[in-house]
């Protein structure tokens, strides 16, 4: 018999601001914990060193994270010039260090930009990354002293742009796609440049359709789940539940569907079936599944060429 999970089945988005120095997992498990849920995830890590938009799922919402994980990014970060380390970031050891050119430029840096990195473009990770080899997260076999060969990947930069330049500090704004390594970025730029970089400010903006003005900070949410005199638990987690984005919310750019009580019924009953609302070819792709009115959400389904509705991934009602 499986165990039933520890928690309560509370189900929502929460955007977190992830503090620097906490690892995305540490910052994961203090929001579960102060919800009180039974299950949560996040949609993609951020280096301990970086802030900003962290997406967490609660719940039910846990089943469409991966829609996010492939989503668009959006980061700042400052690059140190001058220097490298081997984490290609702040956080690590400097292996070399070499003079800033003289004459460096907005327009030399801008030039670089737009010819190696705009487009789709292809990049080694950094050797300490959370991508795994065996089994085993490289940044582990790194610190182990092991040697690995880490193969180059593809990933497309949408938009990529130089907001600052002192004297040996670079600002970038950076919109890309999925598994996208920006100290992969600053690393390769360092290397163009002849004087080495490595990143000393991440801060992410954007996941998918999330921005960092729909942030809020640990610190923030810790107020709110504190309680006030002679309150109870049920009135702190209505406060902090009306802070979640629907469990939908990791979807929200699927168009909705709305079926019959019908058609609620014969889904529910793993059936499958042509909608009323959607009865031509036009109509194929991923919907979010609603009930009759719009009351409840059920998950994810899959209109194929034959107008035939199937589930995909539908959430629970027990």
């Amino acid at each position: 018999m499986a165990r039933k999970p520890k928690g309560r089945p509370v189900s929502g988005l929460f955007l977190l601001d992830k503090p620097q120095g906490l690892s995305s997992n540490a910052a994961l498990q203090r929001v579960k914990r102060l919800y009180g849920a039974a299950k949560a995830g996040h949609t993609g890590a951020l280096d301990p060193l970086a802030t900003g938009l962290l997406p967490i799922c609660l719940g039910e919402a846990t089943k469409y994270s991966q829609y996010l994980l492939d989503s668009d990014k959006r980061y700042l970060t400052t690059a140190r010039l001058g220097q490298r380390t081997d984490t290609c970031d702040a956080d690590g050891e400097v292996t070399e260090e070499k003079p800033i050119p003289s004459d460096l430029s907005r327009e030399r840096i801008e030039a670089l930009l737009v010819q190696h990195f705009s487009g789709e473009i292809e990049q080694v990770p950094p050797v300490y990354s959370a991508l795994k080899l065996n089994g085993q997260p490289l940044y582990k076999l790194a610190r182990q002293g092991v040697e690995v060969e880490v193969k180059p990947r593809r990933v497309r930069i949408h938009e990529i742009k130089l907001l600052a330049l002192r004297e040996d500090e670079v600002d970038l704004e950076v919109f890309c796609s999925k598994g996208t390594y920006i100290r992969s970025i600053v690393e390769d730029l360092g290397l163009l440049l002849g004087c080495g970089a490595h990143v000393k400010v991440l801060r992410r903006l954007q996941t998918g359709p999330f921005h960092a003005d729909q942030m809020m900070t640990l610190e923030q949410l810790q107020m709110l789940a504190e309680p006030r005199e002679d309150e109870v638990q049920n009135s702190i987690h209505q406060r902090l539940d009306a802070l979640l984005l629907p469990p939908w919310s990791p979807v929200a750019e699927l168009p909705a569907l709305e079926l019959t009580d019908e058609e609620t019924w014969r889904l529910r009953q793993g059936q499958r079936f042509r909608p009323e609302q959607a009865q031509t070819g036009e109509s194929t792709g991923e919907y979010r599944l609603f009930t009759s009115g719009q009351t409840a959400f059920m998950g994810i389904g899959e209109i194929g060429a034959d107008g035939v509705l199937r589930a995909k991934r539908l959430v629970s009602t027990a």
